[in-house]
C-alpha cells in the first residue's frame, strides 16, 4: 500500500470538518477538482471509501469516521510540534484563522489586522464571516470575534476597547417628507429596513433610556440581512436603519443621514477576540493579542477618538 501524504490527511480532515468540497477546497486554497483528486489518492492508498458522494452531499463513511476519528488527534499533536518549532524564530509565521461576525470582521480590520500584518509581513490572516455562532474549536479557527455578551463562557477573551452603540438613522429627504420620531414608539409610524438574524427571525429594535428598556417590532416594506445593503437603502430614503454606530457614523458627520433617538442607544459591552484557554497559542496568534491590548488600551486614553 501506498503510504498516504501530510497534504492528503489534511483534505481528509477539512472535507469532514466542512461538509462540502467546495467550502473545503476554499479553506485549503485548492481548487474543487485537485481537492476531488487529492481524495481519490488517499482512498486508493488505503484501498477504502471514505467518503460517500452525492451531487447534492458528502458525508463519512463508516471507514471514514473511523480515519477521522484516529487521524485527527494525531495531526492535531503533530501540528503542535511544527509550531513549537517555528516559535523559536524571531519572527512569527503562518495563518491565523478568525471567524466573526460581518460586522466584527470590519471593525477589527482596520487597525488591528492591517496593523498585524505590516508589523509581521511573514503573516497571514484568514477572516471567515458569519452571523450564526460557530464552535471554533471544531472548526479549526484560532481566534473568534463577537460582541462580549456572545463569547462562550468557556473561551477566554480580549477586550478590544471601546463599548458598541447602535444608530437610529435616516436620509435628510425621508424626514422632510414623514418627520422625525421624537421616542421609539414613534417608529411604528415610520417605514423602516427591517433587520433579519443568522436563524431567520426579524429583529426587534432594542432601545434603553433611564433604566427603561423597550423593543419595538418595528414595520417596514424591506427587510436585509446585511448592514451594506441597509446603508445603501437609508441613504436612497427607503426608510429608517437600525445600525452599528461605526458603519453609518461616517455618513452622520458628512450629513448624508441624520441620526435621531441617540439618547435612547445607549452604548453597551463591545467587541471581544476569544479563544480556548486549554490551547497552546502560537507565536503569531500571541502577537495578534497582544497588538489588540495595546490598540484597546489606547483607544481607552483620555482624548483619544
Amino acid at each position: 500500500m501506498e503510504q498516504a501524504s501530510l497534504k492528503e490527511l489534511e483534505a481528509a480532515l477539512a472535507v469532514a470538518r466542512r461538509g462540502t468540497f467546495r467550502a473545503a477546497s476554499i479553506d485549503l486554497g485548492i481548487s474543487t477538482t485537485a481537492l476531488s483528486h487529492t481524495i481519490g489518492r488517499l482512498e486508493a492508498a488505503l484501498g477504502v471509501r471514505l467518503f460517500n458522494r452525492t451531487t447534492r452531499s458528502v458525508s463519512l463513511t463508516d471507514a471514514g469516521r473511523l480515519f477521522i476519528q484516529n487521524v485527527a488527534p494525531t495531526l492535531q499533536d503533530l501540528h503542535k510540534a511544527l509550531e513549537t518549532v517555528r516559535e523559536q524564530r524571531e519572527t512569527p509565521t503562518g495563518t491565523i484563522r478568525i471567524n466573526a461576525a460581518p460586522f466584527a470582521a470590519r471593525a477589527i480590520l482596520s487597525p488591528l489586522v492591517l496593523e498585524f500584518l505590516r508589523r509581521y509581513p511573514e503573516m497571514n490572516v484568514d477572516i471567515v464571516t458569519e452571523g450564526r455562532m460557530v464552535d471554533i474549536v471544531r472548526d479549526g479557527f484560532d481566534l473568534g470575534a463577537r460582541v462580549a455578551g456572545l463569547v462562550p463562557s468557556d473561551m477566554i477573551a480580549v477586550s478590544l476597547g471601546r463599548p458598541q452603540r447602535h444608530a437610529v438613522v435616516g436620509s435628510p429627504g425621508y424626514f422632510e417628507k414623514h418627520g422625525k420620531p421624537m421616542v421609539p414608539p414613534d417608529l411604528l409610524g415610520h417605514r423602516c429596513i427591517r433587520v433579519r438574524l443568522p436563524d431567520g427571525s426579524l429583529y426587534r429594535w432594542w432601545f434603553e433610556k433611564d433604566g427603561e428598556q423597550v423593543q419595538i417590532d418595528v414595520r417596514g416594506q424591506i427587510s436585509l440581512d446585511e448592514a451594506s445593503l441597509t446603508r445603501a437603502a437609508v441613504l436612497e430614503g427607503a426608510g429608517l436603519g437600525y445600525l452599528f454606530e461605526q458603519d453609518i457614523l461616517p455618513d452622520i458627520r458628512a450629513g448624508r443621514v441624520i441620526r435621531v433617538l441617540e439618547d435612547w442607544t445607549p452604548p453597551y459591552p463591545g467587541l471581544c477576540l476569544y479563544y480556548p484557554g486549554r490551547r497552546n497559542l502560537s507565536a503569531g496568534v500571541r502577537a495578534l493579542l497582544e497588538l489588540a491590548r495595546e490598540l484597546a488600551r489606547q483607544a481607552d486614553e483620555p482624548g483619544v477618538d
